[in-house]
């Protein structure tokens, strides 16, 4: 599913218009982003949990020359999904 097919679902669910429904899915993921930065962690309860994970540095190889290749240490996100979320897919 695309965003677009996303905001188009939202639209005819929640009776709003695509511009409504495209402005409430920015404010949720703006949200999401937000509440990662300041807390690491964001929970929905029932669908699941997004969090700020720390990766430490480390020491790659650059897959056409073989040279060793410092990777700096960076902050990734992660997902992981409720009980909810699980059962509605089995």
């Amino acid at each position: 599913m695309t965003k677009a097919e996303l905001v188009e679902f939202i639209a005819e669910n929640a009776d709003l218009t695509k511009a409504d429904a495209s402005r409430a899915l920015e404010a949720m993921m703006e949200g999401i982003t937000k509440g990662l930065k300041e807390h690491g962690k964001v929970t929905l309860v029932g669908f699941g949990t997004f969090t700020a994970k720390e990766r430490e540095a480390r020491t790659g190889r650059n897959p056409q020359t073989g040279e060793a290749v410092k990777i700096p240490a960076r902050t990734v996100p992660g997902f992981k999904a409720g009980n909810k979320l699980k059962e509605s897919l089995n």
